[in-house]
């Protein structure tokens, strides 16, 4: 594959425009700083020569490296074993009362999230340049992310958390063998934390806040969902948002499918945040600058109130015709149980909060029966059991005898 690899001419900042060639530049514009997030650019027109629809259809790649002409690899001899991607898209006939929905449930990927599409094109990345650690600030799953594979790369990581990531993600990361640094403040304060000392010690940074690689590997969620649909792109799909990340590769995958003729359209992108941390919704619906704010919300992988590349996600969200919206708690506790009742498919807080907007989205009647509409599930409910308790309710108190058990039945009207 190493005819597809790396066909990036450059990047450019979202912030003031200035375009940097291959090499030029580490992580963000020299101009803005951590404000200046760069696009990575490609040759769309050499992609084209190489790559088409019947590559696809003949490809037996069962991860998101069968996108390699779209990702800015250079080889496949560098490519982490952790198979990523090409995770499962479930009919969810008649949920919600639609009869074209589907469930694209990321929780199937190796550290049951999302971010790992993200971490392995950037751990791919660190073993091109040759670096010696890596490192992150996360709420949980993009350090859970970034473990599992240095792991397997065999690669020293430190995490930067708040100190109150939930504890089934704080174990996973000390099982994995990170480093983990429990920072005495928000998400915020971590990342502030992480870039220091990532820059006083020469670490690898894997925040896609500031890696203008990683929303290349988000990306392929949206080519895979193409493909999964036959190439007939849905009427809209629905985004969890936090630093405005998943939206951004979201956006740049359909648009780039539609840019090679492999579809004939971006899908309508609707983000949904958390009310109790939806700074980018605020932005996008007052036509503003991003305004920080404290976060609290149940939903800790979205909990991102200074949200880093909220200007990207806004930018995707506007050119699809789409729009942003936020959902409460209750409705995303509410939304962890139904998804999993109606479809088998767990999710966490943040996982479900596009299954919560969607459902709002249907009362109020701006999704109807005829849509055809994708939610992405992007990570597992296990990864914050103390939430899916709240959700779920209580286990039934019973003796030893089936006469308990018939009665515990009687009480609750089920013989």
């Amino acid at each position: 594959m190493d005819r597809s690899g790396a066909r990036v001419t450059g990047f450019k900042c979202v912030l003031c425009d200035r375009v940097y060639a291959p090499g030029e530049v580490t992580y963000t514009c020299v101009d803005c700083g951590l404000e200046g997030i760069l696009d990575v650019l490609y040759d769309y027109d050499e992609i084209a020569r190489e790559f088409s629809r019947a590559d696809l259809e003949r490809s037996i790649e069962n991860s998101h490296w069968r996108y390699m002409p779209l990702l800015p690899i250079g080889s496949e001899e560098t490519l982490p074993v952790l198979r990523t991607g090409w995770t499962p898209l479930y009919h969810a006939e008649g949920v919600l009362g639609l009869p074209n929905l589907y469930v694209k449930d990321d929780s199937m990927n190796p550290t049951a999230s999302l971010k790992d599409r993200a971490t392995s094109v950037a751990m791919a990345r660190a073993a091109e340049e040759g670096v010696s650690a890596v490192a992150a600030a996360s709420t949980g799953n993009a350090g859970c992310s970034l473990a599992g594979f240095a792991a397997a790369q065999g690669l020293p990581c430190y995490i930067f958390v708040p100190a109150d990531a939930p504890s089934p993600k704080v174990a996973q990361l000390l099982v994995l063998g990170a480093t983990v640094f429990a920072v005495d403040g928000t998400y915020g304060d971590a990342f502030d934390l992480a870039s220091e000392a990532i820059a006083a010690f020469g670490w690898y940074n894997r925040s896609c806040a500031v890696n203008p690689y990683l929303v290349e590997g988000k990306k392929t969620v949206a080519l895979e969902v193409c493909e999964q649909l036959d190439f007939e792109v849905p009427d809209k799909v629905f985004v969890p948002v936090g630093d405005g990340c998943i939206m951004s590769g979201v956006y740049k995958g359909f648009a780039e499918f539609e840019k090679l003729g492999f579809t004939e359209k971006v899908p309508e992108l609707v983000g949904v945040q958390a009310e109790g941390c939806d700074p980018i919704r605020e932005a996008f619906d007052g036509l503003c600058e991003l305004v920080p704010c404290e976060a609290d919300t149940c939903a800790d992988s979205i909990a991102c109130g200074h949200p880093r590349n909220w200007r990207k996600a806004v930018r995707g969200v506007r050119a699809s015709g789409g729009r942003m919206m936020a959902v409460p708690d209750d409705a995303i506790l509410a939304g962890m149980a139904e998804l999993a009742r109606s479809t088998g498919v767990f999710g966490e807080p943040a996982g479900v909060t596009a299954f919560a907007g969607l459902a709002a989205a249907v009362r109020e009647g701006s999704v109807t029966p005829d849509d055809t509409v994708v939610v992405l599930m992007t990570g597992s409910g296990l990864k914050d059991t103390e939430s899916a308790m709240r959700a779920a309710g209580e286990a039934v108190p019973v003796g030893r005898s089936l006469e308990d058990v018939e009665r515990a039945l009687r009480d609750r009207a089920e013989i």
